[in-house]
């Protein structure tokens, strides 16, 4: 019989390196092709799926079981991406920087879009902070209820309440 993801968790946080390596091969697909939505440079989206799964071997013996497993594993995986862009953001860019076109560049998910919104808008949504954008991809592009998107983004549904309201007032302001 196989087991479900929540058995696969309790197991990995025994230290069950099998059920580790089932549990990696049932959920690094889709979690990969998410954060290839929302980050076009390809070797940031392999070290934060390494990252994202190291974290769940560590932190799975404390997985409270309330919940879905996917929505705890893409908090996990949004907050790392949102770390990265944190950091790209405060990081000197020199006229040297190797890495500096895939800093600048598009995900695939906004070359998508690109044509579905104007300019203005396009650079009012990039003018959003990551918490912000995170909460709004989430709510219009992938169409989560409040309640779905505090469970996958590892958030009190206040919050997102609010980081929405947030997120439209300062669009707004920014397209009037």
């Amino acid at each position: 019989m196989e087991e479900d993801d929540r058995q696969l968790l309790r197991l990995v946080g025994k230290g069950d390196r099998r059920a580790f390596e089932v549990f990696y091969a049932r959920n690094a697909p889709w979690l990969a092709l998410r954060l290839r939505r929302r980050c076009r440079d390809a070797d940031l989206v392999s070290e934060l799926l390494q990252e994202t799964f190291l974290a769940a071997w560590r932190a799975a013996d404390s997985y409270r079981g309330d919940g879905e497993v996917v929505g705890w594993l893409w908090s996990i995986a949004s907050r790392r991406l949102i770390d990265a862009s944190r950091r790209a953001q405060v990081r000197p860019q020199t006229v040297d920087a190797p890495n500096e076109a895939q800093l600048t560049s598009p995900s695939a998910e906004e070359e998508a879009m690109a044509g579905a919104y104007d300019a203005r808008l396009e650079q009012a949504l990039a003018g959003l902070s990551p918490e912000l954008r995170a909460v709004l991809q989430a709510t219009v592009l992938d169409g989560l209820s409040i309640r779905e998107t505090a469970l996958v983004l590892g958030l009190p549904e206040g919050t997102v309440k609010t980081r929405a309201m947030r997120a439209r007032r300062e669009l707004r302001a920014a397209l009037s």
